[in-house]
């Protein structure tokens, strides 16, 4: 029996004659914490998008708890159980964070389009609020407009809603992007203490944070993935040190 979450087979993603994703395997084991690590044009975001289907793949097979998304919409692998955030964060600033939460809880369901009339948030929906609400560490902050929460907090707000559909798959694309120092550690905490029936990938450009929150890490570069191993193999391996840091002149 297979007992991967999720699978992907030489996916590709070609724009012309680019080959932005050119042929990664992956497979994430249910609870697995994984980080995507890179250069900038690794091929990280668009790897995103072709999990997502966001951007279909030109090649190759994707795969959730053995079933066949390839070709599956973004709405309808959503409602499977795979969830994101982006690299700019995309809230409802006149609104409150839970009024932000309670929006993203109805999105995947029959009922999302009440929210144009006077409906009222079913007993579920509010759980599903309340408890993002406390992974996040905005419970504090529930009431609060959006453009009144410090940038942190927005981060935090995001992810949050990212958890109102419960899903099983996680993407989080640079949730530490643009904090300072005390906002990246709270953001550490909140990912650590996601429960561990969560599967999570995660890109980000701070390494030590990243190596900090994972069992994995996959390194691409031009597309391709270039190694992979645990955290401590990924700091020690030499490939991984050059992309970064680059060749030493006496080399």
């Amino acid at each position: 029996m297979n007992s991967a979450l999720l699978e992907l087979a030489q996916v590709g993603i070609h724009f012309g004659a680019l080959k932005a994703v050119d042929g990664v395997d992956l497979t994430i084991a249910p609870g697995e914490r994984c980080a995507i690590l890179g250069p900038n044009g690794a091929g990280k975001t668009t790897l995103f998008n072709a999990i997502t289907g966001m951007i279909p793949a030109s090649c190759g097979r994707v795969a959730l708890a053995g079933a066949d998304i390839t070709r599956m919409a973004p709405n309808l692998r959503a409602a499977r159980g795979i969830a994101r955030t982006f690299q700019i964060t995309n809230l409802f600033f006149g609104l409150s964070a839970e009024d932000n939460l309670l929006l993203a809880a109805r999105g995947l369901g029959r009922t999302k389009f009440s929210l144009f009339g006077a409906g009222r948030a079913r007993d579920d929906e509010r759980q599903r609020v309340a408890d993002a609400l406390d992974k996040c560490h905005l419970h504090q902050r529930r009431s609060q407009l959006v453009k009144e929460l410090s940038y942190g907090e927005q981060r935090q707000l995001e992810l949050a809603m990212s958890l109102t559909s419960a899903p099983r798959l996680l993407l989080l694309d640079e949730p530490a992007a643009g904090l300072s120092p005390a906002e990246r550690g709270v953001m550490a905490d909140v990912i650590r203490g996601l429960p561990r029936s969560l599967s999570v990938i995660l890109i980000e450009h701070d390494i030590d944070l990243a190596l900090g929150l994972v069992d994995r890490v996959v390194c691409m570069y031009q597309g391709r993935v270039l190694v992979e191993g645990t955290p401590s193999e990924i700091r020690r391996n030499p490939q991984v040190q050059e992309i970064y840091l680059g060749r030493p002149r006496h080399a």
